[in-house]
């Protein structure tokens, strides 16, 4: 089945790399207008030239900072500036911030609540308005499968993750009147660049396919996800193929939760 989005505007945060960048051209190549958010300018730049190659409608970039409440208000200022409204959410920012729970200072959670938790909390609060007025709104939290299956030094990512899940059954639960629909994804071990840092960390000196193949051979189907398999999920829950999909947490993870 081919999913269309043709006309709708998507801001996806965390959308210069990895997971927000193949959704970002997923949504693109279906027909979708972009705007991906995130800190860095080169890596945004460098993004939205490669999928606008692709042809298609609008893709622009913002650099924000989205851990503060202005950061939040610029990105959907701008978004809606060179878009118009906004019709689709994805809350894909974040790190994997993770350790003995002991050794996770303050500091440390609070960024990390910043980024996962408020920035959520606020681009939301800014969107649903516009979605309520127009009856057609899709938010997406990406989120990971830590926030049904925490385990030992998972602080404070899976607190985070687990609080998303949260702010997602409670939206999804005041938009369904408004055919506003908030779903959540859950990453299991999907190829990114965060999974490329660690292979850079690694002594060994392995080929990344390499190291990959050995990542992924204890996964239930023996390999790490591709990041296109999981903007294909987000690309059905963002289009009208989704439209009686709403308040689930959805792990794309292969299998490796053991919670449904």
């Amino acid at each position: 089945m081919e999913i269309r989005m043709d006309g709708r505007n998507a801001l996806i945060t965390g959308g210069s790399k990895g997971l927000g960048k193949a959704i970002a051209t997923r949504f693109f190549t279906s027909g979708a207008n972009v705007a991906l958010v995130a800190r860095g300018r080169q890596d945004l730049n460098a993004a939205r030239q490669e999928i606008a190659q692709l042809g298609g409608g609008k893709v622009v970039a913002i650099a924000a900072d989205i851990r503060s409440a202005d950061g939040c208000d610029r990105a959907i200022a701008e978004a809606e500036g060179q878009l118009g409204t906004l019709d689709i959410l994805v809350n894909n920012a974040g790190t994997s911030q993770r350790g003995p729970f002991l050794e996770v200072s303050d500091a440390l959670w609070q960024d990390d609540l910043d980024l996962k938790l408020f920035a959520s909390i606020r681009l939301c609060r800014r969107v649903i308005p516009a979605m309520r007025a127009q009856r057609w709104g899709r938010i997406i939290n990406v989120l990971n499968v830590g926030a049904k299956m925490p385990d030992a030094e998972g602080a404070p990512t899976a607190v985070s993750r687990a609080a998303g899940m949260a702010l997602m059954k409670i939206l999804a639960h005041e938009g369904a009147a408004h055919n506003v629909l908030v779903n959540g994804m859950l990453v299991g071990k999907i190829r990114s660049d965060q999974w490329e840092r660690r292979h850079q960390q690694d002594p060994r000196g392995l080929s990344l396919e390499d190291w990959y193949a050995e990542a992924g051979k204890d996964l239930p189907m023996g390999r790490l996800g591709l990041p296109e398999e999981f903007a294909n999920v987000a690309c059905m829950l963002a289009s009208d193929a989704g439209s009686y999909i709403n308040g689930a947490a959805i792990n794309v993870d292969g299998g490796l939760c053991k919670v449904v």
